[in-house]
């Protein structure tokens, strides 16, 4: 018996779900969820609200760049949390501030988020070259 029809040539399709249907169907959260954000998205969240509380008070910041960085380049003995870095020719002040080393020394997101504030005022107090109470009076409070 002959077929006109050629047969389909046996190509791997692309599976949607684990073989046995119960794969992911969708994302787990929407878009609007502080739980569809990624650690690194929200770490950089609470920074940019610590800057944005600092530049109220400081509005010369506003020529700071300020950086988050998964860890830092080359390590000595300690760790560092963050990092000053003044102006110089053709590139604006910065300070940058370490993810990783910051999220292995606390437990919980408050935190987190209390010492990632104290982490760019001291570096703010460091590029500024004042003490971290003078730029924020809140500086060591819990």
């Amino acid at each position: 018996m002959d077929s006109s029809v050629p047969p389909h040539p046996q190509e791997p399709r692309p599976r949607r779900r684990d073989r046995h249907g119960r794969g992911m169907r969708g994302p787990v959260a929407p878009p609007q969820v502080p739980l569809s954000l990624s650690r690194a998205e929200s770490f950089r969240d609470l920074v940019q609200d610590s800057v944005e509380r600092l530049e109220r008070r400081w509005p010369q910041l506003t020529d700071v760049d300020f950086l988050v960085l998964d860890v830092p380049g080359s390590l000595d003995d300690t760790v560092p949390l963050g990092r000053a870095l003044s102006a110089s020719k053709g590139r604006p002040a910065q300070i940058v501030v370490y993810r990783r080393p910051v999220e292995i020394r606390v437990k919980s997101r408050d935190e987190r988020a209390l010492l990632v504030h104290e982490v760019v005022v001291e570096q703010v107090a460091e590029l500024l070259g004042l003490s971290p109470e003078s730029v924020d009076p809140r500086y060591g409070q819990d």
